[in-house]
């Protein structure tokens, strides 16, 4: 299923970004439920539907500055770290690949890369499980090296800045809806991809094709 596509004519696409978790890698389903453990664990109880739409495509910093607001104290530095083996363990026994992204890259004929709100760690780790770190490596960029994560636009221009690509010729993979107000921020088009935790009408917008099966990617770019 498509949204309408951009108004104004678009250039060909000379870079495509793809962010990470709930587009290459299935991971956000098995972290949401681990989310609900930690939250309640540190005093903030939250369904599964809140995480979703309350964090999904935010950075870990961001995170733990919206925890810190809420309870209106400061955490310490380390205070994820009872709780980091819950994702790892999660990860390790049930991660895979979103269903038909390989069916996408293979078929895909444009230069790539992964811009992601998680860690260089965390995306090694992901990535290496589902097979999918060896396409990327070398272009994988983390919310980490930037001052903003998203919705802010800063990644996804690092990204395009440093691959050597104008923001106009990039289009963007994503997700959530903080991950594709990151893209038209940045000057991109964006493909929203709601066949994940996130409804299509969080994705819908100007200049944002929405899609529900990774195998249709490269048909929709080639258009």
């Amino acid at each position: 299923m498509n949204a309408a596509r951009p108004h104004t004519p678009w250039p060909e696409p000379e870079l495509v970004i793809f962010d990470c978790d709930g587009v290459l890698v299935d991971s956000e389903k098995l972290a949401v439920k681990v989310d609900a453990f930690v939250l309640a664990a540190v005093g903030w109880p939250l369904s599964e539907a809140e995480i979703v739409e309350r964090f999904v495509g935010r950075s870990y910093r961001d995170m733990t500055t919206a925890i810190e607001q809420h309870l209106g104290r400061a955490l310490p530095a380390d205070w994820d770290a009872p709780y980091r083996h819950l994702y790892q363990e999660a990860f390790d026994a049930d991660l895979t690949e979103v269903d038909g992204v390989t069916q996408a890259l293979d078929a895909l004929t444009l230069p790539s890369c992964v811009a992601s709100s998680s860690s260089h760690e965390g995306l090694r780790h992901t990535l290496g499980l589902t097979g999918l770190y060896e396409r990327f490596e070398g272009r994988i960029f983390s919310a980490s090296e930037v001052a903003h994560g998203k919705p802010a636009p800063d990644l996804f221009l690092h990204a395009a800045r440093t691959l050597g690509v104008e923001p106009v010729r990039c289009v963007v993979v994503e997700d959530s809806r903080y991950g594709v107000a990151a893209a038209r921020a940045a000057g991109m088009r964006a493909y929203g991809y709601c066949g994940g935790l996130t409804p299509a009408r969080w994705l819908e917008g100007p200049d944002t094709t929405v899609f529900d099966d990774m195998r249709e990617l490269p048909a929709l770019l080639a258009r």
